[in-house]
């Protein structure tokens, strides 16, 4: 995608809907991706606390399609909250079956949920007991039935996060008519297919035409990874705003810097401090959550696998090699120095 430079902001107008989004009208929100195994709540906690997305996002949670008593799992139901930390966090539901979903958007809304979306983009959902996450895209005729049964059970935000198509890039404009007669309150498009993965790049010339073929607001999400393509990627779209994955989970201050208020290329010294810091925060976090060094050992290098720095390749080297968490420690703290 040809995106040329610009000078974009974040802000834009109200979106049309009935609903109460999950951001305050005339922003463009900076959300922080719902990622399976690395955006637990000790790591939302750190962000929320710090750099303060617009939105975070709960780990998705596994609808149980076979127990009308366990829709979701007890530590799931934990989690359920309007906010974290003053923060709008939404409830992401994964699984199949009309009434299974509904009863589960269900349970969570009587939880204490007020923003609720659906999964149907991840690539490595539950193929073998159900069609779940971007492997909903392979029957998208069930979509009928259940897309509007969830939006008649959802009486706060319902949004669907999804991936361009199944196997053809270009399903998503099959499917624009359904989402909007239903109502969905917001898209999150990651413009790859399910069978790509993560394989190659993310096609936002597709989110820029999605976006001028519907009136949903469209958070655009996919290798954003730097200040500058975020915010050409807002003019070149219109996007209503923007989700970080692994981009902000390896350097949470480009949400900072997407607000001009960090710099947008720090220099070496900067990002050291910023690792460290990162780092420092959020390993008694995932000592309280987690149990046994080596579980708490595996979660951080987890989150340091996605830090992108050639320039310290090294100090991140000496992190994810560390054999028990004293090591990791001293690595750690040797980005201090």
């Amino acid at each position: 995608m040809n995106m040329p430079t610009s000078e974009a902001t974040i802000s834009t107008s109200e979106p049309q809907t009935k609903h109460v989004l999950p951001w305050n009208p005339g922003e463009r929100p900076l959300m922080l991706a719902p990622m399976q195994g690395l955006t637990n709540r000790a790591l939302r906690e750190a962000f929320t606390t710090w750099v303060r997305p617009d939105v975070v996002w709960t780990e998705f949670m596994r609808v149980n399609s076979q127990s009308e008593k366990k829709l979701l799992m007890p530590g799931d139901l934990r989690e359920i909250a309007p906010a974290e930390n003053g923060v709008p966090l939404v409830v992401q539901l994964i699984g199949h079956g009309r009434d299974a979903l509904v009863a589960a958007a269900r349970t969570a809304q009587n939880a204490g949920a007020v923003h609720i979306n659906l999964n149907m983009g991840c690539p490595y959902g539950r193929m073998t007991s159900g069609l779940t996450g971007g492997g909903m895209l392979k029957r998208p005729e069930l979509l009928e039935e259940i897309i509007p049964a969830l939006r008649e059970t959802i009486h706060g935000s319902f949004s669907v996060k999804i991936r361009a198509g199944y196997e053809d890039p270009r399903q998503i404009f099959s499917l624009l008519p359904l989402f909007e007669k239903a109502r969905v309150d917001f898209l999150v498009l990651h413009p790859r297919t399910v069978r790509q993965a993560y394989e190659g790049l993310a096609d936002h010339a597709v989110t820029a035409e999605v976006i001028r073929q519907t009136s949903i607001p469209v958070i655009a999400n996919g290798d954003i990874r730097s200040t500058a393509f975020g915010l050409k990627l807002l003019e070149e779209t219109g996007a209503a705003g923007l989700m970080l994955g692994r981009g902000g989970v390896g350097d949470p201050m480009l949400f900072e810097r997407l607000r001009g208020r960090a710099a947008a290329e720090p220099d070496p010294a900067e990002r050291r401090a910023m690792l460290h810091r990162y780092l420092n925060d959020l390993l008694p976090r995932f000592c309280a959550l987690f149990c046994g060094d080596m579980q708490v050992l595996g979660k951080i290098k987890g989150v340091v696998s996605q830090v992108e720095d050639p320039e310290l390749e090294r100090e991140l080297k000496q992190l994810t090699r560390a054999k028990h968490l004293n090591a990791f420690r001293a690595a750690m703290e040797a980005l201090a120095v």
